[in-house]
């Protein structure tokens, strides 16, 4: 288990990868964010100024959340977070895309006795069927870390 003592300013740890859907981004769409260049393939290819369907930003938000977890956080203290600043949905993210995320640590504060607080730049980038790799998200993550118990 990694504690706050075990993260260092300047680091950076990278994650990945999520395969997006076709399926998978018209659900999400479907149910949080029904605007028709996320629900409706065919008008999507025929006139959206994005050439075909493409996921919400909340959705490639998600989608982020979910490589942190199964990658950053899966061994580290976390107790949650305070926030996000300065989120950007830079491209758009496609059926077909594979993410995946790189986390540099900005700073850290001592809050209390037993917590700190981590802020972290959280970046995902989208590989492209063309073989391209883009920034497709980023954001500042305020994110609450256990300190190590005293032994």
């Amino acid at each position: 288990m990694r504690f706050f003592e075990d993260l260092s300013v300047g680091d950076i740890h990278e994650y990945g990868a999520y395969e997006v859907t076709e399926d998978e981004i018209l659900e999400f769409a479907e149910q949080y964010d029904p605007q028709w260049f996320h629900t409706d393939p065919e008008r999507a290819d025929a006139e959206s100024m994005y050439g075909g369907v493409i996921a919400s930003g909340w959705h490639t938000t998600a989608m982020t959340m979910r490589l942190n977890v199964d990658g950053f956080l899966e061994d580290l203290a976390a107790l949650g977070a305070k926030g996000v600043d300065e989120l950007r949905w830079w491209k758009p993210v496609y059926p077909g895309d594979t993410l995946s995320i790189e986390n540099e640590v900005l700073d850290k504060t001592v809050e209390t006795d037993d917590r700190g607080l981590a802020r972290l730049q959280t970046t995902t980038y989208a590989e492209r069927a063309s073989g391209d790799t883009e920034k497709v998200c980023s954001f500042i993550g305020l994110m609450m870390v256990a300190r190590r118990p005293e032994e």
